[in-house]
C-alpha cells in the first residue's frame, strides 16, 4: 500500500523523549504507595475547590452534547486578578505546549532561525522543527554556568529570528533577573522571544509586566505544576494586546473543555492553598538540596529556583545505579539526556517535606554503601 505524503519537516524529526508513566499500571489503590518525581507534576491534589466544583458540573448532564464555552468571563477576570494584567494581555489555551504549536505557526516562518538556550524543554525543539524551523543551540558551559556574552554572540552570528527560554530553566533550574531578559529585548527588537514560565511560581521575578512594554515578547505558563491541574491541561499566553489579539484569530476557542476551566476557576478561587503548597515545596527543595550536599564525594546538586533538582552523579554508572535503586522503592525521577553535558545527570521533582524525607530516606543507605570502583 502506497504511503501517504507527509509533511516534509518530519520525515527525520527526533521525537519528544518522555518520562516513565507506569504510575498509570499500577492499580488505584496502590498509587498512594509510588512517588512520581519525573515529571515536574505537583505531588499533592488541587485545592477542594476543584473537586467540590466538577462533582458539581458532572450532575449536569446538559451540557456534555455541547462545546465547551469559548469565551469564560469569570476565567478571563481571575487570571487577570492573579497576574496583575489588563484582560487584553492574556488568552486561556489548552496547555502551554499547545500554545507554543500556536506561537510556531504564527511567528516561526519557513526556515526560521530558532535558538534554544539550553539544555531546555526539549517539546518546543519538537513543535519549531515541525513548523520548519532551523533549531540552533546555546548551551551553558559543562559547568552548569549560563555565559550572557556567548549567548548574545550566539544570538548575532546565527541570525536569530526566535528565541526560545526556560525561564526558570528547566532542567537545570536556574533563573535569569527581569533586568536581563530586558536587556535582550531592546538589544534584539527584530527577534521574537518566548519565554517559559512553567515553574515561575516557586521563583520570583517574572517578566510578565514587560509584556507591556515589548512587542517582541511572549510569556507562556501552565497550571500543571503549582497548581496541580496537569490532567486538566490549562495553560495562558501573556503578551500585547497586538499579539493576544493575533494569537486569538488561530486558537481554537472550543478546545478548552468545561471541566479544564471549572478547575482552573477552582484553583483561581483559593490561591492560598497554592501559595501554601509553593512555600512547602520551596522548603522541602533546600531540606533535599541540604541532605545531597552531605554525599559531595557522588553527587552534586544544582541549586534551583523550580520544583526540582537536577543532579550530576560522579559516572553514568552512578546514575542508573541510583535510578534503579530509586525504582525499587517505586519512587520515579527523570534520567537527563538532551544534552551531552547531561549524560551523568538525572533530575528529581521536589514534592512535600514528607515526600522528600521519604526520598532521603531510600538514598541514604544507598550512598552510605556505594562503592565508586
Amino acid at each position: 500500500m502506497k504511503s501517504l505524503s507527509i509533511n516534509s519537516y518530519i520525515k527525520n524529526i527526533k521525537p519528544y523523549k518522555t518520562a516513565s508513566h507506569e504510575i498509570w499500571d499500577v492499580d488505584k489503590d496502590s498509587r498512594s504507595t509510588v512517588l512520581k518525581l519525573d515529571w515536574n507534576e505537583a505531588t499533592i491534589p488541587p485545592t477542594d475547590c476543584v473537586r467540590q466544583r466538577i462533582l458539581k458540573l458532572s450532575e449536569d448532564a446538559g451540557f456534555f452534547n455541547l462545546y465547551p464555552s469559548t469565551e469564560n468571563a469569570e476565567l478571563r477576570r481571575l487570571l487577570a486578578e492573579y497576574v496583575r494584567l489588563p484582560e487584553s494581555n492574556i488568552q486561556y489555551f489548552a496547555s502551554s505546549d499547545s500554545i507554543h504549536e500556536y506561537i510556531a505557526k504564527l511567528y516561526i516562518k519557513e526556515d526560521a532561525r530558532v535558538l534554544i538556550q539550553a539544555p531546555s524543554y526539549d517539546n518546543f525543539r519538537l513543535t519549531a522543527e515541525t513548523a520548519g524551523g532551523k533549531i540552533f543551540y546555546s548551551e551553558i558551559d559543562d559547568q552548569f554556568i549560563f555565559h550572557p556574552d556567548r549567548f548574545e554572540r550566539d544570538i548575532e552570528a546565527l541570525e536569530i529570528s526566535f528565541v526560545y527560554i526556560c525561564n526558570p530553566n528547566n532542567p537545570i533550574g536556574y533563573i535569569h533577573p527581569v533586568e536581563y531578559i530586558e536587556t535582550l529585548l531592546i538589544k534584539y527588537p527584530n527577534a521574537v522571544f518566548l519565554i517559559d514560565e512553567a515553574y515561575i511560581e516557586f521563583s520570583d521575578g517574572s517578566c510578565k509586566d514587560l509584556v507591556k512594554k515589548y512587542n517582541n515578547l511572549l510569556v507562556t505558563r501552565t497550571m500543571s505544576k503549582a497548581f496541580a491541574l496537569a490532567n486538566f491541561r490549562f495553560g495562558y499566553l501573556l503578551a500585547s494586546a497586538n499579539n493576544i489579539e493575533a494569537m486569538s484569530v488561530l486558537r481554537n476557542p472550543k478546545n478548552i473543555t468545561t471541566f479544564a476551566q471549572e478547575a482552573a476557576v477552582g484553583v483561581l478561587s483559593d490561591l492560598p492553598y497554592m501559595y501554601a503548597y509553593v512555600e512547602e515545596v520551596r522548603s522541602a527543595r533546600q531540606f533535599f538540596f541540604e541532605f545531597l550536599q552531605g554525599y559531595k564525594e557522588l553527587v552534586t546538586a544544582c541549586e534551583s529556583k523550580a520544583n526540582f533538582l537536577a543532579i550530576k552523579c560522579r559516572s553514568t554508572k552512578l546514575k542508573y545505579d541510583m535510578i534503579n535503586h530509586l525504582k525499587m522503592s517505586r519512587i520515579y525521577v527523570r534520567d537527563l539526556t538532551q544534552s551531552p553535558i547531561l549524560q551523568n545527570c538525572l533530575r528529581i521533582t521536589i514534592g512535600t517535606q514528607a515526600q522528600m524525607k521519604k526520598v532521603a530516606e531510600v538514598l541514604k543507605p544507598f550512598f552510605e554503601s556505594y562503592d565508586l570502583r
